[in-house]
C-alpha cells in the first residue's frame, strides 16, 4: 500500500521547489484481536498544533518556513507557489511537508471562501545535505506540499 504527499525544499540556490512523494506502508500495525493495519515511519514530532487563516490573508511576498512542519489540511483550501513559479494547491485531506526554511521561499494564500484550517506537526531538524541545505527556526506560516 502507497501513499502520496508533496515537498517544499530549497535546492542547492536555495530556490523552493515541490516533489511528488510515496510513502510504503506495510502490514504489521495492530492491536490483537483487531486485524493488522498498514503503517510507515514519517518523521520524530516536536510540538503539534491547529493552525488557521481567514479567507482575506495573504502571504504573498516570498518567505521561507521557519522550520520542517507537515501539515494536514482539515478545513478550506490554500495554495503554494514555489520560487519557480509552480503552484499547488492543498484542499481537504491533502499532506504537505514543508522544508524550504532558507532561500527565497515560497508564496501563500487562502483559496477558499471560508476560514482554512490545518493540523500542524513542527519536524526536528533534518540534517544538513548538498541536495537541500536546511535552517530552523522562526514563525508559523501556513505551509507547503512536499516531500520526505
Amino acid at each position: 500500500m502507497q501513499f502520496r504527499y508533496s515537498r517544499l525544499y530549497a535546492d542547492h540556490n536555495g530556490a523552493s521547489c515541490f516533489a511528488d512523494q510515496t510513502a510504503e506502508l506495510e502490514l504489521g500495525f495492530a492491536v490483537p484481536p483487531a486485524e493488522p493495519l498498514y503503517s510507515a515511519k514519517f518523521s520524530a514530532a516536536g510540538d503539534v498544533f491547529w493552525m488557521g487563516a481567514i479567507p482575506a490573508w495573504r502571504g504573498d511576498t516570498p518567505h521561507p518556513a521557519p522550520r520542517r512542519m507537515a501539515f494536514v489540511t482539515v478545513q478550506g483550501e490554500y495554495q503554494i507557489t514555489a520560487t519557480n513559479g509552480e503552484t499547488r494547491k492543498f484542499p481537504i485531506g491533502t499532506v504537505l511537508l514543508i522544508e524550504d526554511t532558507i532561500g527565497e521561499g515560497h508564496m501563500t494564500k487562502t483559496s477558499s471562501t471560508g476560514n482554512t484550517i490545518v493540523f500542524a506537526v513542527g519536524l526536528p531538524p533534518r540534517e544538513e545535505t548538498a541536495a537541500a541545505p536546511r535552517r530552523e527556526g522562526g514563525h508559523i506560516e501556513i505551509g507547503h506540499d512536499g516531500d520526505g
